[in-house]
């Protein structure tokens, strides 16, 4: 069975919504052979990182950039799931490690803007070699029926894509 692990920092109500509607459409029941194992990003360890088969992302903007919750995933487990640094320290390229090429998604929410939060995720999965799965869901403002729709079709995708 494959497994799709999800990733979240989820303290306010805009983004727990978004969380429970990603996790709707990833449990969605014409979906079959897809366990989906949620865990605060806090909380998340490489090896569950290199348990799972996909991965879908949450974070609230915060001033211009992903949580320090899911910052501080990406920091313990980044070298330990197939990251590598340059001798300058920063992400390096061209080692594939054992998560290349396995699908993700990403939802951000923020007030007035979500960018630099896109950009810093994209960069490290970038140097993980993930496989962006489809587009980040980018909510801005208040969480309506149409982002919470949207999110549910992208747990719902990312799920779809691990089924067997």
């Amino acid at each position: 069975m494959a497994r799709l692990l999800v990733v979240h920092h989820s303290p306010t109500r805009s983004t727990q919504a978004l969380l429970d509607a990603a996790l709707e459409g990833a449990r969605h029941p014409d979906i079959e052979g897809v366990e989906v194992e949620v865990i605060p990003a806090l909380e998340a360890t490489a090896d569950d990182v290199l348990a799972a088969d996909g991965y879908l992302l949450g974070t609230p903007a915060n001033f211009g950039y992903m949580s320090g919750a899911l910052k501080h995933f990406f920091d313990s487990t980044f070298l330990q799931v197939g990251g590598a640094l340059d001798d300058s320290g920063g992400a390096g390229e061209g080692q594939t490690g054992p998560t290349a090429k396995r699908p993700f998604g990403l939802w951000v929410h923020g007030r007035y803007d979500v960018t630099g939060a896109v950009r810093a995720v994209n960069s490290i999965v970038s140097a993980l070699e993930w496989k962006q799965a489809a587009d980040v869901l980018e909510v801005l403002g208040d969480v309506d029926e149409d982002a919470t729709d949207r999110a549910t079709e992208l747990g719902g995708t990312l799920s779809a894509l691990l089924s067997s």
